[in-house]
């Protein structure tokens, strides 16, 4: 199964206002664990950033002055998500901001994003699974242990990034933790686990105790005890107890 994790900065809200696409950043899934493979580029919108936008995502005017209009990277951008299931928090903003620039295209040959991929809205999922709850992607990383200390800005690549590990905590628990037995497991930074074994010289070193025989009698005695109650592990595994007499 492969899922893109994706996220857009734009100069504005409302593409009905002349917005446009500044960055785009993707992260890859297959079979819920990332590959590797990432989109990621800066977009020139033609037109002006506004400074309120620009203390949310820190993208300047001149920082995207040379980089590509949309229809210079639209084909590389819909070639690696096509066929892919697509994860976006609060998909019908960043979903109605990349339909927009396919409108705008002089020659769309693409039509809509959704004719070429099926869209998860991950913050309708968070809803769900915490109702009346803040399920903003911060608030989102604060409820499921995950660092998120570099998020100065909103950034298309770093969050896209934090959400990847944000959905597969909320969809299946802890990821990349190794257990299962796989030796080349991935981790959720795409880094090869690291199965550390018990040096076997320890177990040589810890001591040994053997009970006395006064201590055996009162372990015995207590089980006898156990017993009378119906102690059902004794009577699970067939272990005899022993009652003594004065």
């Amino acid at each position: 199964m492969r899922q893109i994790v994706l996220d857009t900065e734009t100069t504005g809200i409302d593409p009905k206002d002349g917005h446009r696409i500044l960055e785009i950043g993707a992260v890859e899934l297959e079979n819920r664990q990332p590959t590797g493979r990432t989109y990621h580029q800066y977009i020139n919108p033609q037109r002006h950033i506004d400074d309120e936008v620009i203390r949310i995502h820190g993208i300047t005017n001149e920082r995207v002055a040379n980089e590509p209009v949309f229809a210079e990277i639209v084909n590389d951008f819909m070639a690696f998500i096509s066929g892919a299931e697509l994860l976006i928090h609060n998909a019908p903003f960043d979903v109605g901001h990349i339909n927009a620039e396919l409108e705008r295209l002089e020659h769309n040959s693409w039509g809509k994003i959704e004719d070429h991929t099926k869209i998860t809205d991950t913050l309708a999922l968070a809803k769900k699974h915490y109702p009346g709850q803040r399920n903003s992607l911060d608030a989102l990383c604060k409820r499921l242990f995950i660092d998120n200390s570099s998020r100065t800005f909103h950034g298309a690549l770093l969050d896209s990034q934090i959400l990847a590990d944000v959905y597969l905590a909320m969809t299946g628990g802890q990821t990349g933790l190794g257990f299962g037995g796989d030796p080349h497991a991935m981790n959720n930074d795409n880094t090869l686990t690291q199965h550390k074994r018990v040096d076997s010289g320890l177990a040589q070193q810890l001591p040994a105790f053997t009970p006395s025989a006064t201590q055996l009698e009162a372990h015995q005695q207590q089980l006898a005890q156990m017993q009378k109650k119906q102690c059902v592990w004794t009577s699970f595994y067939g272990i005899e107890t022993a009652t003594t007499t004065t």
